[in-house]
């Protein structure tokens, strides 16, 4: 067994842990959190809101487990950034997929309504999860 000394009494831990703390208070990380909290509830809803429910039911399930997964990881980012700083890419990959899942999942049954849906909700989703990374890769450049 190694006879090293835990994590948490390293001495940059602390220092680590305010840098995110810092990164997560700035108004970018803060608006971007809640637009991926906004923007996940939406694509989770939008299948009811515009009534593609009933005619892509793959499409709508797809919608409301990509849409909860991004409302979950931005509640998160909000709530301990300085853990979940790490899988902030997530949130710009499940946009893109929102985006292509119109395509992919509805196959014939497209409507205007819901490719908007999707490109309207996958856009929030790609800027609001670049935005949640951008305070992570600030903090990383001016140390």
């Amino acid at each position: 067994m190694s006879s090293s000394a835990p994590i948490a009494g390293h001495p940059d831990l602390t220092e680590m842990r305010m840098r995110y703390e810092r990164a997560s208070e700035t108004p970018t990380a803060q608006v971007a959190d809640g637009f991926t909290v906004l923007g996940g509830l939406f694509v989770a809803l939008s299948p009811w809101i515009t009534g593609f429910a009933t005619t892509t039911p793959t499409l709508a399930l797809n919608n409301l487990v990509i849409g909860l997964a991004a409302a979950v990881l931005g509640i998160s980012f909000a709530a301990a950034y300085h853990r979940t700083h790490g899988i902030a890419w997530t949130s710009p990959v499940l946009g893109v997929w929102t985006i292509l899942a119109v395509f992919v999942m509805s196959g014939t049954v497209m409507t205007t309504s819901t490719v908007l849906c999707n490109v309207i909700g996958g856009a929030v989703l790609i800027l609001a999860g670049l935005g949640t990374m951008a305070p992570a890769f600030a903090t990383r450049a001016s140390t």
